[in-house]
């Protein structure tokens, strides 16, 4: 079993995978033929759930590189299970937070309230992160503000919380990912949630789970897993002259970031800031597999008697599509470690839990475009960027403001995709709020690059156009945590590049997700496992209907805000 997809690594033994085979030699994990308490689990249920969701995978790219998959990962999924070829979200702002909780809740984000991977109060002034809970700081540091963490902000239960509640906590819940939101929110309230820390190179968790560190996990951190990397290069995993972007591996608009560099091969570095770059590169994700695995072990998961879940999120892909585009020859390198890195943890699962004793899932918290510049090149649409403060003021929208109303300090905030008004100076000039928001909308969308604009007024009360664009808007909509006027970009524009490269770092990213677009809502869908069929469905379905799903599959209520519908090629 092979536990490091990177080929300058193959030969090394480090730490984390000699603990992995050690251990389970001496657990000696029952598989399906073996006796055990797992036994009383009731024979028409899986004894693991496992949901993976790989950030920024967008529906088509698995087919894409169809041709050159292993046996054991995607084309596992396709030919064995059962393959969702057009699932979209119904929701309008596509962005990490917000598809991870859709995911494990089956709500739209005006149930389950996670409307944005950050998003502004207008109580405090303050920018609120998706999992930001200052009552639980990470264990081993300081209690500092912002810097807490806990999935408190999800207002909706999750499949793994409902599971624990179906028979008083017999269940376990737990979830890894190389993001803490890809891990805090998918683990819902009732779960163990371990994230990959780019300032340490350590899984991390907050005292919301646990006061100090399992032993097990504290090892592996002592192990340093990060700095296996240092000094080393992520190298092409196949001939060059068998990738698609063969040609393109160098474009201006890349991000150049530190050691990385923008083109093959790609320097981990040997400093403070390599495990900053390993959780940016596929190494994010072997690290997250590996750790997996050794949480599959350690906790006995699929050993007992009721039905345990695990949630994995992988990063890699999201990091490396914002950095060099989803069509570069990174990402596509990309997905082929990510097939290699799957087909290794199936058979992991079947060694240990059985694969037909685990019911695996397999989707997205989003689709990704194309940069601008390329789609320029190669099919010649007009696209464009703004900057990330370009809605700061003064702008062509604080003039327009300025000349209807004689204010132009209306504007509060801009945090994507909402303009936040500043309501207080509004009662002061004594203006109807609705009227100052349906004109700043009316404004927006004169705007090169906007393609439309809804006000909060427009959407509290109902008076809109009920099309399929506002439809979308209106599921991404929380009265609470949404903002006074609903940006849409036009067709690959983009709106907060620069932004969203700032919080990273980063100089500039090639491409960023968050639009109502197609490419932003498809993701794939894949059930696989346990016993379900081996089948290719067309039709359209949502990522909302995984949750009822997998809910129904194992005879348990639906989490509290769903409003998606069981699939029933799955359940029957």
């Amino acid at each position: 079993m092979s536990h490091n997809t990177f080929d300058e690594f193959s030969g090394l033994v480090s730490w984390p995978a000699a603990l992995l085979l050690i251990t389970m030699l001496a657990t000696a994990i029952p598989t399906a033929s073996s006796a055990s308490d797992a036994d009383q689990t009731p024979p028409n249920s899986p004894k693991l759930v496992v949901q993976i969701t790989v950030d920024q995978l967008r529906g088509d790219l698995p087919m894409r590189y169809r041709e050159r998959l292993m046996e054991g990962g995607f084309r596992y999924l396709m030919e064995q299970g059962t393959h969702y070829t057009n699932a979209h979200y119904r929701h309008a702002n596509t962005e990490t937070a917000v598809g991870h909780s859709t995911l494990f809740t089956g709500a739209d984000p005006s149930r389950h309230g996670i409307v944005t991977n950050e998003w502004f109060d207008q109580k405090t002034g303050q920018i609120v992160y998706n999992t930001e809970d200052d009552r639980h700081h990470l264990i081993g540091k300081d209690p500092k503000p912002h810097q807490g963490v806990s999935p408190r902000n999800l207002l909706s239960s999750t499949i793994g919380d409902e599971l624990v509640l179906s028979n008083a906590g017999q269940s376990r819940v737990f979830s890894v990912s190389g993001k803490d939101r890809g891990a805090i929110l998918p683990g819902g309230h009732a779960g163990k949630a371990f994230w990959y820390s780019k300032s340490s190179g350590q899984f991390v968790t907050s005292t919301y789970y646990y006061q100090e560190y399992p032993e097990w996990v504290a090892q592996w951190n002592a192990s340093k897993p990060s700095d296996r990397y240092r000094g080393k290069q992520w190298k092409l995993s196949q001939s060059l002259e068998s990738y698609f972007a063969r040609d393109i591996d160098d474009r201006p608009y890349e991000a150049d970031f530190g050691s990385l560099g923008r083109t093959f091969p790609h320097h981990y570095g040997d400093d403070k800031y390599t495990s900053l770059v390993v959780g940016l590169t596929p190494a994010v994700d072997e690290l997250t597999i590996e750790f997996a695995k050794l949480t599959i072990i350690q906790e006995k998961l699929g050993a007992g008697g009721a039905t345990d879940f695990l949630a994995v999120s992988l990063s890699a892909t999201d990091y490396v599509g914002h950095l060099f585009g989803p069509s570069s020859l990174e990402s596509e390198d990309t997905i082929l470690r990510l097939d290699r890195l799957l087909a290794s943890f199936f058979e992991f699962l079947d060694q240990t839990v059985g694969l037909d004793q685990t019911l695996i899932v397999l989707s997205a918290d989003h689709g990704g475009p194309e940069a601008p510049e390329y789609i320029v090149d190669r099919i010649g649409l007009e696209t464009g960027r703004y900057a990330f403060d370009h809605f700061k003021q003064p702008n062509e929208l604080t003039k327009a403001l300025k000349r209807r109303f004689g204010r132009g300090d209306l504007i509060r905030a801009h945090s994507h995709p909402y303009l936040h008004l500043d309501y207080n100076v509004i009662q002061e000039a004594d203006l109807n709020p609705a009227d100052v928001e349906r004109f700043l909308a009316a404004e927006a969308i004169k705007l090169p690059g906007i393609f439309y604009a809804m006000s909060r007024s427009e959407l509290v009360n109902g008076q809109y156009v009920d099309g399929p664009l506002q439809r979308q808007i209106r599921r991404s909509f929380h009265f609470d945590r949404s903002g006074s006027v609903h940006l849409v970009a036009d067709q690959y524009w983009f709106m907060h590049s620069t932004g969203e490269a700032a919080a990273m770092g980063l100089p500039g990213l090639a491409a960023i997700h968050g639009s109502p677009w197609p490419y932003d809502t498809y993701v794939p869908i894949f059930f696989a496992g346990h016993e379900v069929r081996a089948q290719t469905v067309e039709r359209r379905v949502a990522p909302t209907d995984i949750a009822p799903t997998i809910s129904n599959y194992l005879g348990i209520k639906y989490p509290s805000g769903n409003i998606g519908d069981p699939l029933p090629e799955v359940i029957q």
